[in-house]
């Protein structure tokens, strides 16, 4: 008994203490009646606030102990979903060939950065051989005469593109232009009056904001998922051209296969990013997507509606991403930024006076943290623009005016070449002799260039090669022209011999060599 007593009593004082905490934070007012909204049912109008847990001082209390804040709750979406999806386009490419998935390094169980918008390891057998084949995905409209965007990969090699509109209306499209480097394509349909976006200003949109993603996953037409923001300025190396810009939008929203060239929009319904890509181990989504910025985006388009082809600018320097260990290593005195490794003879940092071992800290008085920054905000010029290059030089930052040039080392306007172009069916690629003033530009004495490549051909299926690479040579002999090229390459086939090619690509320095078997 006298044991059982200290445990009463320390259980009375503990529920004594618990009562007296409770009382003296929820305080209690006297009893009311409360008057209900006018759009609320009259039925018991009459409320003790003795109850009502959501009296002045517990509110109080509450947002102090939780921070809470009306920015914290979720917007509305339907605003925004209203705006955007009759903006927001199916789009059906059909191509005349299509050949096995193969994922990037020849297996793709562990590729985990997939195209998704419908290729045959989503819709077809992955043991397939050539055949016509229809891919779907996603595009927006931009302006009410018809101009669409998209994604380049969501129509590239077709030779037919359907248009279907939210209200089922039915299009045959037009392909104004690509630009592989950023994966958009420009599409026109004949109609005038159509619902269209604005693009916002991609620079303004913040971490944590809240975003909708507007496509046809799984052909599932006009679907709409809501998430934040995640990441700004993602690099993924996802892109396979060799003059890549990458600097996504990160986000959760769901985005799957069917919603590439789809519209990622803010909380009003501007148009944010075009949806590109999806980190996933499955091909679905799996928890991010990622999207093109509009502020890119915008400077393409233009681009595609005056020239056809993008005027791009080139920096001409290597470069690495400055971190604390590098900073460390290196000897720097600043923790973020691009480091320049090297600057090419005669490009525009080295004319400009940009010097290796100079690290790139701001552009017109924007801060650089990372390579991808740097990518995005040199995109956004043209040609003979000019910027300021803020450098951290020996522990000095210095202002540097930047003169851009493009590829070939001047700041003209690039246009659709109308050259002659000759077909390789052994290789499966369009072929173009340069011109004096090319070859001049490139500082070569011969070469050909490779327009285009078809998937199915030997070049794609068996190297890495990209469009635009220069053949200089053939098995170590010169290459004057398409005609002759073609007759060693037949030579070489009848004698069943190996091929290896050599060349260079427009603005950069090195020799590349491509080896495969006929």
């Amino acid at each position: 008994m006298k044991r059982i007593f200290p445990l009463v009593f320390a259980a009375i004082l503990g529920s004594a203490i618990t009562l007296g905490v409770f009382l003296s934070f929820f305080q209690t007012a006297p009893a009311t009646t409360t008057t209900p909204p006018s759009n609320a049912s009259a039925t018991n109008s009459t409320v003790s606030t003795s109850a009502n847990l959501t009296n002045t001082n517990h509110s109080n209390n509450y947002n102090t102990l939780f921070n809470k804040s009306s920015s914290s709750i979720p917007g509305d979406f339907t605003t925004a979903a209203a705006k955007s999806m009759p903006a927001v386009v199916h789009i059906k490419s059909t191509q005349k060939q299509q050949t096995a998935y193969k994922g990037r390094g020849g297996n793709d169980s562990f590729d985990i950065f997939r195209d998704f918008f419908g290729e045959d390891f989503f819709f077809g057998s992955p043991y397939g051989g050539p055949r016509e084949n229809a891919a779907t995905g996603s595009g927006v409209i931009i302006s009410d005469d018809g101009f669409i965007v998209t994604n380049n990969h969501v129509i590239a090699d077709a030779h037919e593109v359907e248009v279907t509109l939210f209200d089922k209306r039915k299009y045959a499209a037009t392909l104004i232009g690509t630009d592989p480097s950023t994966d958009i394509a420009l599409l026109k349909i004949d109609d005038s009056r159509l619902p269209s976006l604005t693009l916002a200003n991609s620079d303004n949109a913040r971490v944590g904001e809240w975003v909708l993603a507007v496509g046809n996953p799984f052909n599932l037409s006009s679907t709409v998922t809501a998430g934040i923001v995640s990441a700004k300025g993602r690099n993924l190396d996802i892109l396979k051209d060799r003059s890549a810009i990458e600097s996504f939008i990160q986000t959760d929203a769901a985005v799957n296969p069917g919603n590439s060239g789809g519209a990622l929009v803010n909380l009003t319904g501007d148009l944010l990013g075009i949806n590109t890509a999806i980190a996933t181990p499955t091909g679905t989504y799996a928890g991010y997507s990622f999207a093109v910025p509009a502020n890119i985006v915008s400077k393409v388009i233009e681009d595609l509606k005056t020239h056809g082809t993008v005027q791009r600018g080139y920096l001409g320097v290597s470069i690495e991403n400055v971190d604390g260990n590098f900073a460390k290593e290196n000897n720097l005195s600043v923790n973020q930024g691009v480091f320049i490794s090297d600057v090419t003879s005669g490009g525009s940092a080295a004319e400009s006076g940009l010097r290796s071992g100079d690290v790139i800290v701001k552009i017109d008085d924007r801060t650089v943290k990372s390579a991808p920054d740097l990518q995005e905000m040199v995109a956004r010029h043209r040609p003979g623009d000019t910027f300021t290059v803020t450098v951290n030089r020996n522990g000095v930052e210095k202002d540097i005016e930047v003169l851009l040039k493009n590829k070939y080392g001047n700041t003209k306007v690039t246009t659709l070449k109308s050259n002659k172009t000759i077909e390789s069916n052994l290789l499966g690629a369009k072929l173009k002799k340069l011109s004096n003033q090319d070859l001049q530009n490139l500082g070569l004495e011969s070469g050909i260039q490779i327009i285009s490549l078809n998937k199915g051909g030997q070049l794609a299926r068996s190297t890495d090669i990209q469009e635009g690479f220069v053949i200089t040579k053939i098995n170590d002999k010169n290459v004057e022209g398409v005609e002759q090229f073609n007759q060693m390459l037949n030579e070489l086939n009848q004698q069943g011999k190996g091929v290896l090619l050599s060349g260079v690509y427009p603005g950069y320095k090195s020799t590349y060599y491509y080896g495969f078997g006929l």
